[in-house]
């Protein structure tokens, strides 16, 4: 690194992005493609798969990531949010960017940022500094063969909607981030159609018939090819944690999946039709038994994800109404004896939305909070609990390390204890594990 370098340590820039980038949530891509113009469009550069969704993209861009790997393509993922640690965000074959690398580019883009604010355009806000690291990163140093890249947020006005991908992939359309998104179905599924691109083939796995709609129009007018989950492929789910998936292309039976739960068959079927479409449309060699290998070795912490036994200790990410109705469909299928609940949400999220699927199936509530400005008070969702449940009598622990040594101490081995509704939350919890 040169001497004159900004930033010496990814510390350092991190501690910058606090104040130097533009705080929250600002739509537009006017400030990427302000940067990438000046140098010189490396996004172009890029294969990208661009995945979007309320939920289900995260594993269904590790089960394409993990496939191609396996199938010997170098693979670049750009991932939102992070569970550990801020480098997961930017991968190559897995493996996170190096410090090096993460301030490197830091300093290469931070006169272009002075720049840009000094022209009266702005700075970048925080997501947008993260991909536009990541697009150069990929472009002019790692250089993989493809790159899957998750949107934030939405789709239309997303940093990450600066590229023109192989294939857009939605993956299911619900109400999360109304905020910014819109209120109703039609509105946030218009946002996600935003990723669509002219002439580019799109999956997804939407079910909503208003959302469908909606994408369907888009790729029409965009004269896109669209496969639709139940019409054009579907995983069709067996015994353990296998399905059989059927396409416009061909079968394949038998296929086993690393991450758990029946919705994460619609996430691989999803990932298996981007993969057809890959291999049909783009000359990509993709051989059964890598497919196999890719989705059976998938790994992606945070969901359903086991962390100890006896008691059993589940992770989930689940944050938002859809995806805590999942969960609570996956549950159905585990065998226990008593379930422990250990929640915390937080305060612009639905948590009613994601409490009421989840009650019915628990023996015991705790709820807590975790260590970030936004948190729901504990106070606050014991409160919605008591609503929902009126016959249930919430834990307060506002520590959720403490909260779930103390369910781990008190639970049997036959137990479950799931924690959920909150990133932070599972973040918190897999460092006691770590």
């Amino acid at each position: 690194m040169a001497d004159g370098a900004r930033f010496k340590t990814s510390t350092e820039v991190l501690e910058w992005m606090e104040t130097g980038c533009t705080p929250g949530i600002h739509p537009g891509l006017s400030r990427m493609e302000w940067i990438l113009e000046r140098t010189g469009h490396p996004e172009r550069r890029l294969k990208v798969i661009h995945v979007a969704g309320t939920n289900g993209k995260g594993s269904t861009s590790a089960m394409i990531a993990s496939a191609l790997r396996r199938a010997g393509y170098p693979t670049g993922m750009f991932i939102s949010p992070y569970l550990d640690h801020w480098s997961e965000r930017i991968q190559l074959d897995g493996e996170p960017i190096s410090e090096e690398s993460f301030v490197g580019w830091a300093n290469t883009l931070m006169p272009l940022i002075e720049e840009m604010d000094a022209a009266g355009k702005g700075r970048p806000t925080p997501f947008e500094f993260w991909t536009l690291v990541a697009i150069h990163y990929f472009a002019k140093e790692a250089v993989p063969w493809f790159v899957v890249m998750e949107t934030g947020m939405g789709g239309r006005f997303d940093s990450t909607n600066v590229v023109i991908p192989l294939v857009s992939v939605i993956t299911t359309v619900a109400k999360d981030h109304q905020a910014f998104l819109g209120e109703t179905i039609r509105e946030i599924a218009a946002e996600k159609a935003g990723i669509i691109k002219a002439g580019i083939p799109v999956v997804t796995s939407v079910e909503d018939p208003e959302a469908l709609l909606v994408i369907t129009e888009a790729a029409r007018e965009k004269q896109c090819r669209l496969y639709v989950a139940g019409r054009d492929f579907q995983g069709i789910s067996r015994e353990s944690e296998t399905f059989d998936f059927s396409g416009p292309f061909r079968g394949l039976e038998g296929l086993e999946l690393s991450l758990r739960g029946i919705h994460q068959v619609q996430n691989g079927a999803a990932a298996l039709m981007t993969l057809e479409v890959l291999r049909q449309y783009y000359a990509t060699v993709l051989e059964d038994e890598a497919i196999r290998e890719g989705l059976a070795t998938t790994h992606w912490p945070g969901r359903l994800e086991a962390a100890s036994r006896e008691p059993r200790v589940l992770l989930d990410c689940a944050h938002n109404p859809g995806a805590a109705e999942a969960l609570a469909r996956a549950l159905r299928s585990y065998t226990y004896d008593r379930l422990h609940l250990l929640v915390a949400v937080l305060e612009d999220k639905d948590a009613r939305g994601i409490i009421s699927p989840l009650l019915p199936l628990a023996d015991t509530v705790t709820v807590t909070q975790v260590n970030h400005p936004r948190s729901l008070s504990m106070e606050h969702l014991g409160a919605i609990v008591e609503q929902l449940s009126p016959q249930v009598s919430p834990a307060h622990v506002g520590d959720p390390t403490r909260a779930l040594e103390k369910l781990r101490r008190s639970a049997k081995k036959e137990d479950i204890i799931l924690v959920t509704g909150s990133l932070y939350l599972v973040a918190e919890a897999r460092r006691l594990f770590q």
